[in-house]
């Protein structure tokens, strides 16, 4: 009988450790899962009744778009760029993390935005800045303007003016590629 369970446990290791094997993640799988995780590709600005309200996530950013709040966030008084109250609009999946919020590291300078970047800023003045880099958001987050852009009178969603960042390596060309990518991210025509 000893020998039967010994054998039965000798088995059941070897199916455990051959299923561990297999089940591997491979490492482009990794890499794929990791760059879900960082969600560095977006980020989206407001400047709403004297806050300063930063997302990472579309769909919160156009909740607050709605109804003029967040449900979750960690709050900075003093903190915004001009010493306003600096307010990040967090998920729900994001509410208890103390670190490792891709909205919180990127706008600090702790993470690289991914090479695709999109990102808009919304100004109380009805002006709606939109970026293919985060270098132009954080400048024109500092300066209050953007020295090369393309603008188009009344084109936002609401009739805002858009203001399409530029730079000096694309500032002679109509950035075709963002503006496609603006009116699919605002659902527009």
């Amino acid at each position: 009988m000893k020998k039967l369970i010994a054998g039965a446990v000798v088995a059941s290791a070897m199916i455990a450790l051959s299923g561990c094997h297999t089940n591997q993640a491979k490492p482009e799988e990794t890499k794929a899962a990791a760059a879900v995780q960082m969600n560095n590709d977006d980020l989206y600005e407001v400047s709403h009744e004297g806050r300063h309200y930063v997302f990472d996530d579309f769909a919160t950013y156009q909740s607050f778009l709605q109804v003029g709040e967040t449900s979750y966030r960690k709050v900075y008084i003093g903190g915004g760029p001009k010493g306003e109250t600096l307010v990040f609009g967090l998920t729900g999946k994001d509410k208890k993390k103390l670190s490792g919020i891709a909205g919180i590291d990127m706008y600090n300078g702790k993470l690289e935005a991914a090479e695709e970047f999109y990102g808009e800023m919304r100004g109380e003045d009805g002006r709606l800045y939109v970026f293919s880099t985060l270098e132009d958001m954080e400048d024109v987050r500092t300066v209050g303007e953007a020295p090369y852009r393309f603008t188009q009178i009344a084109a936002g969603p609401q009739g805002q003016t858009v203001v399409f960042v530029l730079n000096k390596s694309n500032k002679k060309k109509q950035p075709v590629e963002l503006m496609a990518k603006f009116k699919a991210m605002n659902n527009m025509k």
